[in-house]
Order: structure tokens, then C-alpha cells, then sequence
């Protein structure tokens, strides 16, 4: 009897399958998509919820806040969404790339297929193309400015630079060849690296202003190239124990001999032009190395301006690379999670504490509670901080600390703008507001400090500032 019943069970499940796929096919009802849409349906990202949360078409390859719009990458297509309400404006279908230049109401989108030449650049609110070009190769993209090069022959290349909506080149210059891979957007030059983490998106707080020097690799050389008038003002060949980077309107030697087991390392700033020795330090590692082998295949971390190595006493520092002053300089232990030109967070060495310091100015600017597995990104707008065990995200003021806002969620940060975050989980993505906070409070041991002087100090061509520490 008991497995009659099991049968019958069975005969009745078929039976209602049959049934609700007759009743589909002959549009009396249909439950699919009602079905569909409650397996697919997500809880929220954070709490406080975000202001909108839409689920994308594919996994978001990037995410950029490019004025009133919302830019998503989706690897095949490009999508911009109204910043108020997450609503589709537009899409754009068969890319292979696509990056955003520009700053504000000043923004574009730019798109293009792998392997074919040429670009479109469109308006981030409406999709609608402003400029198309069809022989470039490759387009660097900035806040202030796009470069790109197009080529007539492996050895006859023309480098160019654009307003991001201008119509006609700023100006145009001849160089011998180039170097663009697979991906036609902002092919591999030289500079300094951000440091990362992996809870918030390298490229979180969009493009960054075009650097003074472009150093571009061309036949195993460094053209150094003005982004400001397009003039090559040095060819750099560097040595087999030699790095050449560019950063902070200085051509950066970075030397590195083995010997004695050890790397032993000098670092120098030099003019462009002329290739004068502007500035020196000796036994800087700028980490650019990986063993006492001393190859050097990693650019330096840091800023446009600035960049980070380790002392002798083993004492992390911020170098200017205008002057090669040394704008900060950390306690033993101390780590570095995230700096930029103005600003660096950094992790106690007894992992307690998250502190924040202005560049050049003395003093702790803001510090909150931190442990072994605090995450911290400097993204323009905000200090992101990732905190596990619970799973927070606070965006803080880099000023002074202040809580922009403060999140149970233990999704990503996508994208940071000047009035909130982007932050994603698999295919859903949403928008929060600065002024976003737990009804129960976070850190209550953030303290507050010195508010910098507007005009700032350091990175190239800056006034002479004082050195940050303890």
C-alpha cells in the first residue's frame, strides 16, 4: 500500500506539470515568468538599502559614474543608467571595449571592437555618438584630455590629444612605431600603479588626470612625450639593471645591483628636456623588484606625483617625484593600504588602528578601529574602507575622516562618486547616497583632525610643505 502511494504521488506531480504547460501553451496562464522572476529575485545589497538596485544583463565587467549616468561594461555591450532611478537610458551592443574620459557634465564614453581600428565617443546620458574616429589604434582616456595614436606603417605612427568632447586635435606628433595590444583602450605606458584591494574596483574613482609626461615603450625605449604640447623631449634606453618611469612631470630612474645577496637601489629625478639630475635617493626601494635577482618588471606604487617605498630601517615612505622630498614617513610595522597625491591610509603595525594623513602636513588627520583584514581604496571622493567579521563598507571624507557613509553589506564598491557609491554583487548593482548610515551606529572610535588647507602641497611644481609623521 505504502508504494502504491509513492506512485501515485508520482502520477500526480506528471499529471500538474502537464497540466501547467498546457495551460502555458494555450495562453490561458502562464506561471513561468512569475517564476522566473521569484528564483532570480536578490535581497538587498546593503542595509540601509541602496537608493535603486537593478540586476544587469551579464556579470559587469566595470562600473564608472560618468556625470548623471551610471556606465556598465557587460564585456559584449555597454549600458548607461539614469544615477536617480538605475533606469536603462541606452545601451550599445557588440563592444569589445569601452572606457570614459572626461569629468561631470564634461564626460564621454568611449567604445570600439578588438582588432579593428577606431573609436566612437559618446554622450554617457544618451548614447548618442559626439565624435567618431576610424584609424586609431589605441586611446589613452583621461579626466582631462584623450590621446590616441593611429599608425600608416610599423615604423610611421601619429600620437594625438583631444578635448574629450573637442572636435579636433590639441596637437598631433610623429613617433617611430607603437606598442598597442589586444585591448585598444589605454594601452600599456608608463607610470605608477594604485595600489588595490579586492573589495573595491581599481578603477572605482574613474579616469585620472593626464599625467605631465607620457612614457611610452617603444623598440625596448622610453619616449617621454608632453601631454601638454606633444613634444618627445627625451628618449630613454635604459640599461639591463635600470627601470625608466614617468611621474610627476620628472623621468624616474630607478637602479637596482645585486650584490651580497641583496638588491641595492638608487633612485633619481631627472628633466625631461635637458636629462638633468634633479634629485636623488639612495637605498629607496621602490619595490619594483621581485628578488635579490634585482629584475625590475613592476612600476612603482603611488600617485601621479608620488610614490611609495621602503625606507633602509625598513620604515615605509611617500616620496615627491617632483623634488624627491619625502612627504611622509611611517612607524615601524606600519603598512600602507591606499594613497594617492594627497592622501595615504595606512594600517597600524599592531593592525588596531586605520589612520588617515594629509600629504605634508603634520599630524594624524583622522583614525578609526582596524584589524588584520581591514581593506582601505583612496578613490578621489571618498576613503573606502572594507571591514569583515561584521561585513561593513564606510566611505570616509580623505580630509579629516568624516563618515560619508556606512553600510552592512558585504558586496563590492564599483564605483565612487562625488555624491555616492556604486557598490555590486554578482549581477546586481546599486546606488547609495552619501549620507547612507546604520540605524545602530558603526565605529565609535573614529576621531576627527586638522582640516588641510584647500590649496594643498606637494606633486609637481607645488610649494615646499612639511613632512607628515607621528
Amino acid at each position: 500500500m505504502a508504494n502504491g502511494r509513492r506512485i501515485c504521488v508520482r502520477c500526480w506531480l506528471i499529471l500538474a506539470v502537464v497540466a501547467l504547460v498546457t495551460l502555458a501553451l494555450t495562453n490561458v496562464w502562464n506561471p513561468w515568468p512569475g517564476l522566473l522572476a521569484w528564483v532570480n529575485q536578490s535581497g538587498t545589497l546593503s542595509e540601509p538599502a541602496p537608493l535603486w538596485q537593478q540586476r544587469v544583463g551579464a556579470l559587469p565587467r566595470s562600473v564608472t559614474i560618468a556625470g548623471g549616468a551610471v556606465v556598465i561594461d557587460r564585456g559584449d555591450a555597454v549600458e548607461g543608467r539614469a544615477i536617480g532611478n538605475g533606469g536603462v537610458a541606452w545601451e550599445k551592443t557588440g563592444i569589445s571595449w569601452n572606457a570614459v574620459a572626461g569629468d561631470g557634465n564634461e564626460a564621454v564614453v568611449l567604445t570600439g571592437e578588438m582588432l579593428t581600428k577606431g573609436y566612437q565617443v559618446l554622450n554617457p546620458a544618451n548614447g548618442t555618438v559626439l565624435r567618431q574616429s576610424t584609424d586609431a589604434l589605441g586611446v589613452w582616456t583621461y579626466r582631462n584630455l584623450l590621446i590616441d595614436v593611429r599608425c600608416f606603417a610599423a615604423k610611421d605612427c601619429v600620437l594625438s590629444a583631444w578635448e574629450p568632447r573637442g572636435t579636433a586635435p590639441l596637437w598631433s606628433t610623429d613617433l617611430p612605431g607603437i606598442q598597442v595590444g589586444l585591448s585598444a583602450d589605454n594601452p600599456k605606458s608608463f607610470g605608477t600603479k594604485l595600489l588595490t584591494t579586492t573589495k573595491v574596483n581599481e578603477d572605482a574613482a574613474g579616469p585620472q588626470p593626464a599625467p605631465v609626461l607620457l612614457g611610452l615603450p617603444i623598440d625596448n625605449k622610453v619616449y617621454v612625450v608632453e601631454t601638454g604640447t606633444g613634444r618627445v623631449t627625451r628618449v630613454a634606453d635604459p640599461g639591463r639593471e635600470e627601470r625608466v618611469t614617468t611621474a610627476g612631470g620628472r623621468v624616474i630612474r630607478v637602479l637596482a645591483q645585486s650584490a651580497d645577496g641583496t638588491c641595492y637601489f638608487t633612485v633619481s629625478g631627472h628633466e625631461a628636456a635637458t636629462g638633468r639630475e634633479v634629485w636623488k635617493q639612495t637605498a629607496l626601494n621602490l619595490r619594483t623588484a621581485e628578488s635579490a635577482g634585482c629584475a625590475q618588471r613592476d612600476d612603482p606604487s603611488g600617485g601621479r606625483n608620488v610614490v611609495l617605498g621602503v625606507a633602509p630601517d625598513r620604515r615605509e615612505v611617500i616620496a615627491d617625484t617632483y623634488d624627491g622630498r619625502l612627504l611622509w614617513t611611517g612607524d615601524p610595522g606600519d603598512r600602507v593600504l591606499a594613497v594617492d597625491d594627497r592622501y595615504v591610509a595606512v594600517r597600524s603595525a599592531d593592525n588596531r588602528l586605520l589612520r588617515g594623513y594629509v600629504l605634508g602636513e603634520s599630524g594624524v588627520a583622522w583614525s578609526r578601529n582596524a584589524d588584520e583584514d581591514t581593506q582601505a581604496a583612496i578613490a578621489r571622493y571618498a576613503v573606502v574602507v572594507i571591514e569583515k567579521d561584521p561585513d561593513r563598507v564606510v566611505a570616509l571624507a580623505p580630509s579629516d575622516g568624516a563618515v560619508l557613509a556606512q553600510l552592512r553589506s558585504g558586496a563590492d564598491v564599483l564605483a565612487v562618486g562625488p555624491a555616492g557609491l556604486v557598490i555590486g554583487d554578482g549581477r546586481d548593482i546599486g546606488y547609495v547616497p552619501y549620507g547612507s548610515q546604520l540605524a545602530n551606529g558603526g565605529n565609535s572610535d573614529q576621531t576627527g583632525g586638522p582640516q588641510p588647507p584647500q590649496s594643498g602641497c606637494g606633486g609637481e611644481k607645488q610649494p615646499n610643505c612639511g613632512v607628515s609623521g607621528k
